[in-house]
């Protein structure tokens, strides 16, 4: 049975294309291992998605990715 990751050791960073508005404030942990915990900034108690971290790194890619 899987275990939930201790989110209190997570180093938390603001992604920057968050704003100080209070609109599309994501923040990301990088450094669990094989682990990516997501969260609402404006919401640090609140839940976090937590993600495997070659499923982040494609995401991220995909994003990234130029288009055609």
């Amino acid at each position: 049975m899987p275990t939930t990751p201790d989110l209190s050791v997570a180093r938390w960073r603001k992604s920057s294309y968050s704003n100080n508005a209070g609109g599309e404030c994501v923040e990301v942990a990088d450094n669990l291992p094989g682990l990516v915990p997501v969260r609402d900034s404006k919401d640090p108690d609140g839940p976090a998605l937590i993600f495997p971290a070659g499923s982040w790194s494609a995401f991220i890619a995909t994003l990234t990715a130029p288009t055609a």
